[in-house]
């Protein structure tokens, strides 16, 4: 039997990496114009970029859906709009590292609750170690910021269990199309209340579009070239990389350090969700796992 060929040269674990570098890269370009314009204004145009780019990659069929349908897709871009705003309000808060590690409490907690195994209980002591960890620095982090990220999660872990939902009645990417322009939409009138004029400066507009083809166009299309060929589990393993690729971002690009003690809670986080994917139970097994937005498949939207 030969062996399938890697889908590019980097193969789909480097695909992968790629995908997971681009989001928190473009999190941290974001963070780094928040002098200029609001999380809010920054989220709106990262959503238009990647609901533009999806709905005409997808071309949705909105005809012959039923009432369910719609709220089921409405719920999905509910959660999507509200995990994004609330993530890029907590990173102009508390530094990127920290704000992606607290919102990854969401989905993990969702995967260990759905366990049956004594032995995660493992991994829900290591996760809540390193949230007690980033407690014992609390002078030097605002609660707001810590409050938004623990929204951040909550919506992740709505998303993901829309995602399910919204990929049964909605073919392809036509829910997460819709759920995009939904979320779009939504954030259109705060985006402009919050910006005014200066949303429509052009160097603002050009790098939100940037922040858009990072966090969302290039990650989708890394994961959708790997998938075809990696396994879920490694999938959800690589997933689980992400906290220390938000503080990395945000060291090259911000010069945002952390103390050790953070690091080490990172790590417990990242240790915990790596654990709770081998078991079989993480996040990165269900569709939809990072989204900004998936339905087909683990999608790359929550910061």
């Amino acid at each position: 039997m030969t062996q399938r060929p890697s889908p590019t040269v980097l193969g789909p674990v480097g695909l992968v990496m790629v995908g997971i570098l681009s989001v928190q890269l473009g999190a941290a370009i974001a963070k780094g114009l928040f002098g200029e314009i609001s999380p809010t204004a920054m989220v709106w145009l990262r959503l238009v970029t990647s609901a533009l780019v999806l709905a005409a990659v997808a071309r949705p069929r909105f005809t012959g859906r039923t009432q369910r349908d719609w709220l089921v897709v409405v719920g999905f871009g509910a959660s999507l709009a509200t995990m994004n705003w609330a993530i890029y309000q907590s990173f102009s808060r508390i530094p990127l590292g920290i704000a992606v590690t607290i919102e990854f409490i969401g989905p993990l907690s969702l995967a260990l609750l759905g366990s049956r195994r004594a032995r995660d209980l493992v991994w829900v002591l290591l996760a809540a170690i390193g949230v007690a960890l980033l407690g014992f620095q609390r002078t030097g982090l605002d609660l707001v910021g810590v409050a938004y990220a623990l929204l951040a999660g909550a919506a992740w872990a709505a998303y993901i269990l829309l995602s399910a939902s919204t990929g049964r009645r909605w073919a392809g990417f036509d829910g997460l199309a819709v759920a995009s322009l939904i979320a779009a939409g939504a954030m259109t009138l705060p985006a402009v209340l919050s910006a005014g004029a200066s949303l429509w400066d052009g160097r603002v507009l050009l790098i939100g579009a940037l922040v858009g083809l990072l966090s969302s166009v290039i990650p989708y299309s890394c994961e959708l070239v790997a998938l075809r060929t990696l396994r879920p589990a490694v999938f959800g393993i690589l997933m689980s990389l992400e906290p220390a690729a938000a503080a990395l971002a945000a060291i090259v690009v911000l010069q945002e350090h952390l103390s050790p003690v953070q690091w080490l809670a990172i790590g417990c986080v990242v240790a915990a969700s790596i654990g709770a994917t081998r078991s079989g139970s993480a996040p990165g097994e269900h569709p939809g796992h990072r989204g900004e937005e998936h339905s087909a498949a683990p999608g790359t939207l929550a910061t």
